[in-house]
């Protein structure tokens, strides 16, 4: 649905009064701060085409209504949403979920919603209608050669949807692994995957990227083929330079130092990219920042210092994207907040007292280190994220402008009350 440009001047109106005064009264406070709003009205998060339905669980999928019901209504969706907070310029898609049946159409589709093709993503969990084999017991890792040929048949696939949609990477995770004790042969079920990788990369374009994804458990309880960072880390270096490790903020044991491993991977420049999520006990798939918003800010905190260490570009040299599903909420208004959430755990980031911070460490100043961090994480910059929008043409508040316009409502007068998205 199309937004109105008098609605979102309007809203903006309404409170531009009060967003100046909290403006004044923290880039007065904040070093840096127009620097900072620059960064962020240039930083990007993309939107799964998975996302904009609700989500599920094994025990059953709630579909709120307004759904879309194709790969076009997504799009429109993602466009919706960059038009309010001007910083989800990007979609990714999952296939076969969202097969562009007309790239041209598609292409410019996304080019008229202010949106660009991010990682493709290939689907090898599941079996789809009509597929010859399953891949019940694996794909890459299959004992069954034919059966890792598809899976790799079908990468290559989504590689060239990816080409002719402008995308220049690929995200390959992989569910195998095993539930029972004895049931694969980890050392041939490692080779058997790395193989068909190989195979996988042999197909990338010379200004493509290949993103290794892992994960602990889940589907498979026992054991995991691409487990860890340090499994993902073995496979992208075997591959070459076009392979990287994508980190899954769900996919790692209970309090796992996720910021850790950020560091060693850029520091290795193995780090390809995110998918952004947060989680309590596993792979929740809660909305980024609900649960542990000080890990969000100390991972962000790693990656800019980080980034700048190695002179590189915040926005272009690495995927952000979010991956989350849920069945309880808007998934429209879930992916506002997350988005909300990133911009200013990075805004935080960005103002970190790097000097002083490094002169802490040096001097094994434990106390001091600490503070500079929590005092940071507790300085609300979000006049910062909100300024930046508006520089940007967004709206001060996405979300109670999505409310107040009731696009929900709308969207499920136009589409229905019973549509389901495509995906899981």
């Amino acid at each position: 649905m199309q937004v109105e440009k008098y609605t979102t001047d309007s809203h903006n109106e309404a409170l531009l009064k009060e967003h100046k005064r909290r403006l004044d009264y923290i880039t007065a406070a904040v070093n840096d701060a127009e620097k900072i709003i620059q960064k962020l009205t240039a930083f990007q998060v993309a939107i799964p085409s998975w996302a904009l339905g609700t989500g599920g669980t094994r025990f059953g999928r709630f579909s709120g209504g307004g759904e879309p019901r194709n790969l076009e209504e997504k799009i429109e969706d993602i466009g919706l949403l960059h038009k309010l907070n001007q910083s989800s310029g990007a979609i990714s898609l999952h296939i076969p979920w969202d097969i562009p049946e007309n790239a041209s159409h598609i292409k410019a589709l996304a080019a008229q919603n202010g949106l660009r093709f991010d990682a493709m993503n290939s689907n090898t969990f599941q079996d789809q209608p009509g597929q010859e084999l399953s891949y019940k017991f694996g794909s890459l890792q299959n004992v069954n050669k034919a059966i890792r040929q598809q899976a790799i048949d079908h990468n290559i696939e989504v590689i060239k949807y990816g080409i002719e949609l402008g995308s220049n990477s690929l995200t390959v995770w992989l569910s195998d692994g095993s539930c029972f004790p004895g049931q694969l042969n980890f050392r041939e079920a490692f080779q058997h995957t790395l193989s068909g990788l190989q195979e996988i990369y042999k197909a990338l374009p010379a200004d493509w990227k290949i993103f290794v994804e892992y994960k602990a458990y889940e589907p498979n309880f026992y054991s995991t083929t691409v487990g860890d960072w340090g499994q993902s880390y073995l496979y992208s270096s075997k591959l070459g330079p076009k392979a990287y490790t994508l980190v899954d903020l769900g996919h790692h044991l209970p309090n796992a130092n996720i910021e850790q491993i950020v560091a060693l991977l850029l520091m290795e420049g193995k780090l390809g990219g995110f998918h952004f999520n947060d989680s309590k006990y596993g792979d929740d798939d809660l909305t980024t920042g609900s649960i542990k918003p000080y890990q969000l800010f100390l991972i962000f905190n790693e990656l800019v210092e980080g980034m700048d260490a190695k002179g590189m570009d915040h926005v272009s040299d690495m995927g952000w994207m979010i991956d989350a599903s849920h069945n309880v909420k808007d998934p429209l208004e879930d992916l506002l907040q997350s988005v909300e959430a990133i911009m200013l755990a990075y805004a935080q980031a960005l103002y970190v007292d790097r000097k002083a911070l490094k002169d802490a460490q040096q001097n094994n100043d434990v106390v001091a280190a600490q503070e500079i961090l929590q005092n940071t994480f507790r300085t609300d910059l979000r006049v910062l994220v909100a300024e930046a929008r508006l520089r940007a043409g967004g709206v001060l508040d996405p979300l109670a402008f999505f409310r107040k316009e009731k696009i929900r409502e709308k969207l499920i007068k136009s589409r229905g009350s019973k549509t389901v998205a495509t995906g899981l």
